[in-house]
């Protein structure tokens, strides 16, 4: 539901509910001011460092963050419309400083590297999803992981995850598809087509649900009232594949995780990291 359209009408409904926590959004992002995130309790020191990795189609620039000491499960982070930009940085090294090796990459790579925030207009970001396609995110997928797995900062005896907002939701659901060996939770934070047609075999949801990994589906309320039956083959889906898989749809706007976008709700948003830490926890262990 990446909709320019539909994030200014948002804006306004959940503002007026009190429910989005950066009114000053515009002016702090014009300013070049950071969004900054709360504090993680006993965070970690990090490393961190801009990398390039040869996939089939080219060279994809990413973010590499991990913990300064000793090895760690990974995560490989799809970021929504916006891209890699420093909002994604910020989600990426505060997930770092939790304890994971976390990978944050640029999947407009084929096309370039495009320079925006949470307020650029939708219309601008679509001409970097040209080629973008699930069998080029599975492609994708695994030259990121076996990058990863080459890593002296990860362990490699431990279960990767894998999380994605926005278009980023299908793709981690593809992730886990193309490597389902090494995935061993994914986390969609309102993710736009995670279904497809009914009946699509090839639906990102139904050959997730035939992996081996948890999962955490957080949707948005807005998105359940454009599609309100998607939650419920989702739960069924899964429940059929006797997956464990967390689905909530959650009193946010689609993009309220970012803390970049004109509609972040750092109160839902924290309930989603929380909920994110207590899935890799468990299923990364």
């Amino acid at each position: 539901m990446c909709d320019q359209e539909y994030f200014e009408k948002d804006r306004l409904e959940y503002e007026a509910r009190g429910l989005i926590t950066r009114r000053q959004f515009g002016v702090l992002v014009a300013a070049g001011i950071s969004m900054a995130l709360p504090a993680v309790a006993n965070a970690q020191a990090t490393g961190e460092k801009d990398v390039e990795i040869k996939t089939p189609d080219g060279t994809a620039d990413a973010y590499f963050v991990y913990p300064s000491t000793g090895s760690a499960a990974a995560v490989l982070i799809w970021p929504d419309i916006f891209g890699l930009r420093p909002a994604m940085r910020t989600m990426a090294k505060r997930l770092a400083s939790s304890g994971y090796s976390v990978l944050v990459v640029n999947p407009f790579y084929r096309v370039g590297k495009p320079t925006a925030t949470g307020a650029t207009p939708i219309a601008e970001m679509l001409p970097f999803r040209k080629g973008m396609s699930q069998a080029g995110d599975m492609s994708d997928a695994k030259a990121f992981i076996a990058w990863l797995d080459q890593q002296p900062q990860v362990n490699r005896n431990r279960k990767i995850g894998t999380q994605g907002y926005c278009m980023g939701g299908p793709m981690t659901f593809n992730t886990a598809s193309a490597v389902p060996d090494r995935v061993g939770a994914v986390a969609s934070f309102h993710g736009g087509g995670l279904v497809t047609k009914e009946g699509d075999p090839n639906s990102p949801h139904v050959l997730a649900a035939a992996t081996k990994a948890s999962f955490l589906i957080a949707i948005a309320e807005t998105d359940d009232k454009q599609r309100p039956m998607e939650k419920d083959v989702l739960k069924a889906t899964f429940a059929k594949a006797n997956r464990p898989a967390e689905i909530e749809v959650y009193p946010a706007a689609h993009g309220w995780c970012p803390p970049d976008t004109t509609v972040y709700n750092e109160p839902a948003a924290e309930k989603a990291w929380a909920r994110l830490l207590a899935l890799y926890k468990t299923a990364l262990a």
